[in-house]
């Protein structure tokens, strides 16, 4: 890891890795997370797929109902982040294609 996390950021990373069915994993994110955040987490990624699909913001504000602001965040974390999205996005077309 480049990035400096912190002890806890480390731990939570971790505690994600360790998480091996669908079924853990939203056992966990309910745990974890509110119900608001959980839907804004899931809007991200949902936007991030659109995005990666050619759609425009016009287009990803009507079908999600997000905002004009979190899709230039997330098309600025696709553009410019860490690779997060598209490591999940990549998987997730492999997944399809099976």
């Amino acid at each position: 890891m480049e990035k400096r996390y912190s002890e806890a950021e480390i731990k939570l990373f971790e505690a994600v890795t360790r998480l091996n069915t669908v079924e853990e994993c939203a056992a966990f994110f309910e745990d974890i997370c509110t119900i608001k955040e959980l839907q804004d987490i899931s809007q991200r990624l949902e936007v991030a797929e659109m995005l990666n699909n050619g759609k425009n913001y016009q287009e990803i504000s009507k079908e999600t109902g997000a905002s004009t602001a979190t899709i230039c965040r997330v098309n600025k974390c696709l553009v410019y982040g860490s690779g997060g999205y598209r490591s999940v996005l990549g998987d997730a077309q492999k997944e399809a294609k099976k």
